[in-house]
């Protein structure tokens, strides 16, 4: 068994060999503290360079995101500008558009069946063939003064097939509106051929024009019937 014993310096020793342990433990002390100091202030440090790091990646991603919010908004735009390019100059292209309406009223829509008959008799003898045999039905569209009356023609034409090609032709270009809604030929095409055709039109109303010229016409005929009549009598 052995004793262990602190020895203490005995009083006689001289000032500085009592004071060195003294200043080795103040020493210890004070690194024990810097050293603490240092760690936190590491601890900090690389507290900061996170927090500079975390800010660097949310300012790109904001960057990023005002980017693709930039891009599109840039989209939208786009569409916008295509979508409105339609729609500018509207109010000149609504005046054209009547205009044109108007006129295709006025020009091309028959206002009485008795033009409509006419048409055709002037289409059918350039042509050279017969308009044999013709069923008509009217069925009103529009109602009020400007409204349209349709026109259905169920009609049978015969001829040579050269001259009634030309006369289907002829309705599809005619200046009269005509729809062409069904044909049907029988025979050959060396011979006689059968048509049986089947048109549309629309009839407007006239203007007082159009009625004022319709009256006398009307009158002529009545009276060259009632001549005739009355020169066939004995």
């Amino acid at each position: 068994m052995s004793l262990t014993a602190m020895v203490t310096p005995p009083p006689n020793r001289s000032l500085p060999e009592r004071t060195v342990p003294r200043l080795t433990a103040r020493a210890r002390a004070l690194m024990t503290a810097l050293n603490l100091h240092l760690a936190g202030v590491a601890v900090l440090a690389l507290l900061v360079l996170y927090l500079i790091v975390h800010l660097i990646f949310v300012w790109q991603g904001l960057n990023a995101n005002n980017a693709d919010a930039l891009d599109q908004q840039r989209v939208q735009l786009t569409a916008a500008q295509i979508s409105a390019k339609p729609l500018r100059g509207l109010d000149t292209k609504l005046v054209a558009s009547t205009h044109d309406a108007n006129a295709f009223y006025e020009t091309r829509l028959p206002y009485a069946n008795s033009q409509v008959l006419a048409e055709i008799g002037a289409l059918t003898h350039k042509a050279g063939v017969r308009w044999t045999h013709a069923q008509y039905a009217y069925n009103p569209q529009l109602s009020g003064s400007d409204g349209l009356t349709q026109m259905s023609i169920d009609a049978s034409v015969s001829g040579d097939y050269r001259p009634i090609v030309e006369f289907i032709n002829a309705v599809e270009r005619d200046r009269l509106f005509f729809v062409i809604n069904g044909i049907n030929l029988t025979g050959q095409q060396t011979g006689q051929v059968n048509l049986r055709i089947r048109l549309t039109t629309y009839l407007r109303p006239g203007n007082a024009d159009e009625l004022s010229a319709e009256v006398p016409a009307a009158a002529a005929n009545d009276a060259g019937k009632h001549d005739g009549e009355m020169g066939g009598r004995p």
